[in-house]
C-alpha cells in the first residue's frame, strides 16, 4: 500500500474516532464558556438579545466587590484544607485496609458510601442534624456534652470548620479507593525485600510504599484542588439562607448565582463564571506544568532531558571462561 494511502487512512481512523468526542467538547464546553464572555461584556436581564453593553464594568466590579474577595479566600482555605485534611485521612485509611482483617469488605463500603449519596441529600441531612435543635446538639446534652453545643451553621467562627467536617465525611472515601486502587499496583515482593533487611513497617512505608504512591497522590491531589475552586451544591443547600449575611462560607459558584441569577443580572454572573472558569484554568494548567508533568516525563526523559537510552551491561564472565581466554 502507498505511503500516502496508509497516512489517508490513518488521519481518517483519527477523525472518526475523536471527531464525535470533538464536537460535544466544542458544544457543550468551549461554546458556552464563548457565550459567557460574550454576555459578561452586557448588562443582561436573561431574555431577549443583550443591547446594554457595559465594556468590562462588569469585571472590574468583580475583583473590586468584598464579597466576592471573600469567597474566593473561602474557596482558597477550602482546597488547602481539603489536601491537609483529607490526604493523610485517607492515606492512613487505605493503609490499614490494604491488609488482611477481618471485615475488610464490609470497612471499605462504608467508607465509599458517603461519596456516593447524592449532594442533595447529604445537605439536607447535615442542615437537619446540625440546627440548634437538631440531633446533634441533642445528643451533646445527652452525653453530658451541653455546654458544648451551638449554631454549628450561622456561628461565622465555626460554620467554616463545619463545612470542612462534611466535606472529608463525604469526598475521603473517593481518595481511600483511589489509593488503594495504587496500593495494587505496588509489587509485595518489595516490601518483602525490605522487612528482611530489617526495615521496620513505618521505614516500609515512607521509604517504599509513599513514593510509589506518588502518582496516585498528584492525580487525587488535583482532582481535590478543582473541586474545591467549584465547590457549589453541598454550601448552597445547607447555608442558602445566610451565604449572604454571617456564615462565611460563600465560594466563588455561589456567589455567580447569589449575585448573578437570583440578583436578576445575568451578565453579570456570566461574567463571574468566566472569572471562575480563567482560575480554575490557570491552576490546572500550573499544577499540570509544575506537578503532573513529572508522571510522563519522568518516564521518558532523563534528569538532563534527554530521552533516556536502555543500556543492556555486559554478560558478566565465569572465572573459568576467563582463565581459559588469558591461555
Amino acid at each position: 500500500m502507498p505511503r500516502r494511502r496508509r497516512e489517508a487512512g490513518a488521519r481518517l481512523e483519527v477523525i472518526l474516532l475523536a471527531g464525535p468526542a470533538l464536537v460535544v467538547f466544542l458544544a457543550f464546553v468551549i461554546f458556552p464558556v464563548l457565550m459567557a464572555a460574550f454576555y459578561g461584556f452586557f448588562s443582561w436581564q436573561g431574555y431577549g438579545p443583550p443591547t446594554d453593553f457595559v465594556g468590562l464594568k462588569n469585571y472590574l466590579t468583580i475583583v473590586q466587590d468584598p464579597l466576592f474577595l471573600d469567597a474566593l479566600a473561602h474557596n482558597g482555605f477550602i482546597l488547602v484544607l481539603s489536601l491537609v485534611l483529607q490526604g493523610p485521612a485517607a492515606i492512613a485509611l487505605a493503609l490499614l485496609l490494604n491488609r488482611r482483617m477481618r471485615g475488610q469488605s464490609l470497612i471499605r463500603v462504608l467508607i465509599f458510601v458517603p461519596y456516593v449519596i447524592s449532594e442533595v441529600v447529604v445537605g439536607t441531612g447535615w442542615s437537619l442534624m446540625l440546627q440548634t435543635n437538631g440531633a446533634f446538639n441533642d445528643l451533646l446534652e445527652k452525653i453530658g456534652l451541653g455546654f458544648l453545643a451551638t449554631d454549628w451553621l450561622s456561628n461565622p467562627d465555626i460554620a467554616i470548620w463545619t463545612l470542612m467536617a462534611i466535606i472529608t465525611w463525604k469526598y475521603v472515601g473517593f481518595a481511600v479507593i483511589l489509593f488503594l486502587a495504587g496500593l495494587q499496583g505496588i509489587p509485595e515482593e518489595l516490601h518483602e525485600a525490605a522487612a528482611i533487611d530489617g526495615a521496620s513497617y513505618w521505614q516500609i512505608q515512607w521509604q517504599i510504599t509513599l513514593p510509589l504512591l506518588a502518582p496516585t497522590l498528584r492525580i487525587w491531589a488535583f482532582l481535590s484542588i478543582i473541586g474545591s475552586l467549584q465547590l457549589f451544591d453541598l454550601v448552597y443547600i445547607i447555608w442558602g439562607q445566610y451565604i449572604a449575611s454571617t456564615a462565611g462560607t460563600s465560594t466563588m459558584a455561589t456567589y455567580m448565582v447569589s449575585e448573578g441569577r437570583n440578583a436578576g443580572n445575568f451578565g453579570y454572573g456570566n461574567a463571574v463564571a468566566v472569572v471562575l472558569f480563567l482560575i480554575s484554568l490557570v491552576v490546572a494548567l500550573v499544577y499540570q506544568r509544575a506537578v503532573l508533568r513529572k508522571d510522563t516525563d519522568g518516564a521518558l526523559t532523563g534528569a538532563s532531558g534527554r530521552p533516556r537510552t536502555r543500556t543492556i551491561p555486559d554478560a558478566p564472565v565465569a572465572p573459568e571462561l576467563e582463565k581459559e581466554s588469558v591461555r
